[in-house]
């Protein structure tokens, strides 16, 4: 049984055997659901742990590989240029989208969780600090006076900078200490990497302990909020992919219809595989044949943009924070999703290529903002059916990047 379905029978036997324990209204039965919520913690625990340590290797080993590529020529810098601003555009678009989508949800439910412990005071030290922080302190507050303090406390923006800052000083070392921090840190991110497939194999039993509590005191209402959410994160997708076919014919040259044409093979792959390594041999035919870009962009950009380039990153992110901001009760005001979305655009190129691999990294985010971790559990679970339009999105935005570069290269 494949992992996605593992974790959604979990998912499914949470929610109906919540809903039932809720309508049975016994006590023993809800003391006993309450009982197994540890291990949800302990799973959720488990992940927080690796975040940070996985963060800063993936983001160091990823920027000496970007100055490996420069050196191979103009065209590497391009390409990470093209990802950025798709990225940012991405982001530029969701962050007024999806809270008007998450407006038509109800507000005010009686049917919400209460916070974990430690939450509700998280949640109430941001509020606070959004009415009282000004412009210039949240510029003063980017560099971390401390990055051993930011990093423990997970303060992830001052965080990357930091180590975006480190990662270049490294590349501008000597050869030999180049080498030396840089293989610490790609060892490190291995090491990393697998305990995270350890904690991703534990995801049934860590999705089934924080879903049964939540359902039995919400009831069917949180089987109508994920559907929602399901819904929402789907919707999004659609929009920003559509948005790519203007961005295409406008900045790249390249007719809408034609571009529909060359990219609906590799969407038909990405769709039903929900991957996007899998789509590159279409994505390859059509680039070279479909759309006859040259085989020297087609085959650096596309190899590279489906391993590093994740356009759905501000997208999964944004609507994943607003849902379980909603379900949770906690508020998500402008700046609260300004964190998310620069975060996405330089953490998109750092995920771990394994399953749900970006909502790990969103762990340290989500308590930055005042969110309970334990909503990365219930995206983790419901991620299956969605993954598959986001993973559309993600091909889509490989085969329109390799357009964009290519344009620049013709233009010099």
């Amino acid at each position: 049984m494949k992992e996605s379905t593992r974790v959604l029978v979990a998912l499914g036997a949470a929610v109906g055997g919540g809903i039932a324990i809720g309508a049975s209204r016994s006590a023993s039965l809800l003391t006993a659901a309450d009982a197994i919520a540890p291990l949800g913690t302990l799973w959720v625990n488990a992940i927080r742990m690796t975040v940070i340590p996985l963060v800063v290797s993936l983001l160091i080993t990823g920027v000496a590989s970007a100055a490996d590529m420069k050196a191979i020529g103009r065209i590497g810098g391009r390409t990470l240029l093209v990802f950025i601003v798709l990225l940012v555009g991405t982001a530029a678009v969701v962050m007024p989208l999806a809270p008007s989508l998450f407006a038509l949800l109800p507000q005010g439910t009686g049917a919400r969780p209460a916070l974990p412990p430690g939450a509700a005071e998280a949640a109430g030290q941001i509020a606070a600090g959004g009415q009282t922080q000004t412009f210039a302190a949240w510029i003063a507050s980017l560099l971390p006076p401390n990055p051993i303090a930011a990093a423990a406390n997970g303060a992830m923006v001052p965080l990357i900078l930091f180590t975006l800052v480190f990662a270049l000083a490294i590349v501008r070392s000597s050869g030999a200490t180049r080498t030396t921090l840089v293989g610490f840190f790609q060892a490190t991110g291995d090491a990393m990497l697998m305990i995270v497939r350890w904690v991703v194999m534990l995801a049934p039993i860590g999705v089934f302990a924080l879903v049964l509590p939540l359902a039995a005191h919400a009831g069917s209402a949180l089987a109508g909020a994920i559907g929602f959410y399901i819904v929402a994160y789907s919707s999004a997708s659609l929009i920003v992919t559509a948005l790519l076919y203007p961005v295409v014919a406008i900045f790249g040259g390249v007719p809408m219809r034609r571009f529909a044409r060359a990219a609906l093979p590799a969407q038909l792959i990405a769709f039903s595989s929900s991957s996007s390594i899998a789509s590159l041999p279409a994505l390859v035919e059509s680039a070279e044949r479909g759309l006859e870009l040259p085989n020297k962009v087609a085959g650096f950009v596309l190899p590279l943009a489906v391993s590093m380039f994740k356009l759905a990153s501000p997208v999964s992110w944004t609507v994943g924070a607003l849902f379980v901001g909603w379900f949770y009760g906690v508020p998500l005001h402008a700046r609260e999703l300004a964190t998310i979305a620069f975060a996405a655009v330089f953490l998109a190129f750092a995920a771990p290529g394994i399953p749900r691999g970006a909502f790990i990294m969103l762990t340290p985010l989500f308590l930055a903002i005042g969110l309970p971790a334990e909503g990365i559990g219930i995206l983790i679970a419901v991620d299956a059916l969605p993954d598959t339009f986001s993973t559309v999105l993600n091909v889509t935005g490989d085969l329109a990047a390799t357009v964009l570069v290519a344009k620049t290269e013709s233009a010099s």
